[in-house]
């Protein structure tokens, strides 16, 4: 079986913050809480999450934040 090498759509932290309109500092407090979904890769220091992880995130717990 071949891996699936389709990139997949991911944001950033400076990405989650645009999304929320939050400082990137509060992104990065927000993706450090227990029920934030954890990264789906992280390369070097930087951490990656799927568009939809995070989406689903939003819906759940921050269902005002307009997208």
């Amino acid at each position: 079986m071949v891996p699936n090498s389709e990139p997949r759509p991911v944001w950033t932290t400076a990405d989650i913050a645009k999304r929320l309109g939050v400082s990137a500092e509060r992104a990065r407090q927000l993706t450090h809480q227990p029920d934030f979904p954890p990264p789906a890769f992280t390369h070097g220091m930087a951490r990656f999450w799927t568009i939809g992880d995070v989406e689903q995130w939003i819906t759940k717990y921050r269902p005002d934040s307009k997208g």
